[in-house]
């Protein structure tokens, strides 16, 4: 079967000085596929746009700011994802800078500051353990957030299959 995916990019604003993470609780919509999580910065990709310049509108959209570096880390395919099964081809940036005026929200949700100690140790925890402690997110996101942040200055390159809302399995190299 061919893989005919929906590309997409997922943007990590890390802030060195305070060590956390911006990123945005899907809480505005409760007919969102994502409502409820918290997930990175980013969406799909408009035709004719490159990867990079999709990862940077969607920063600008989102949180009003403009990345002063992006740095890819990785890349992930999807399958069956999701409440609607979809395909998705996701592009992984970190960015360490940025210029203009943070929004505290948008039409998809609040946008929060974590401390990625806090966000790297919800990696490790079970889903129902994460949702207690107020970080509900993805539940393959915690196999693929610690490589956004470890320094490893290889990228990561993965496939995680999904039924619905469950992820069925990770592989991934660094190159």
């Amino acid at each position: 079967m061919v893989f005919t995916p929906i590309i997409g990019t997922l943007i990590y604003l890390l802030d060195r000085d305070s060590n956390s993470v911006l990123l945005i609780n899907r809480d505005s919509r409760p007919d969102d596929d994502h409502y409820g999580k918290f997930n990175g910065l980013g969406g799909k990709l408009e035709v004719d746009e490159s990867v990079a310049a999709g990862a940077l509108r969607e920063l600008q959209e989102e949180a009003g700011v403009a990345a002063k570096s992006l740095l890819l880390r990785g890349t992930i395919s999807w399958s069956n994802f999701g409440p609607k099964r979809e395909e998705w081809l996701g592009f992984i940036f970190l960015a360490e800078g940025w210029e203009g005026d943070l929004l505290s929200s948008n039409d998809e949700g609040s946008l929060v500051w974590v401390e990625l100690d806090r966000l790297l140790q919800a990696c490790a925890l079970d889903a129902k353990t994460r949702a207690e402690a107020d970080l509900p997110m993805w539940e393959g996101d915690r196999h693929f957030l610690p490589l956004v942040f470890d320094g490893d200055e290889r990228q990561f390159h993965g496939s995680m299959p999904y039924d619905g809302d469950i992820p069925l399995d990770w592989n991934y190299q660094r190159i």
